[in-house]
């Protein structure tokens, strides 16, 4: 597995928890709110292509 991938994620995380708290510290909960589903979706998706490839990579080992 490639450390990039989860140095990507981690990033991505710091960035929306520290973008979402100055949005709430300016009175913007539901801007902020937006911004964590934004977030989190980027993150499923990332994980869903590297789930693909996880499948990917099984049905060559095993002839499917």
């Amino acid at each position: 597995m490639n450390v990039d991938i989860i140095f990507r994620i981690a990033g991505i995380g710091i960035l929306i928890s520290v973008l979402s708290i100055v949005l709430k510290q300016a009175k913007k909960e539901e801007q902020a709110e937006m911004l964590t589903l934004a977030g989190v979706v980027v993150v499923l998706i990332i994980v869903v292509q590297l789930m693909n490839q996880l499948f990917m990579v099984v049905r060559s080992v095993f002839n499917l």
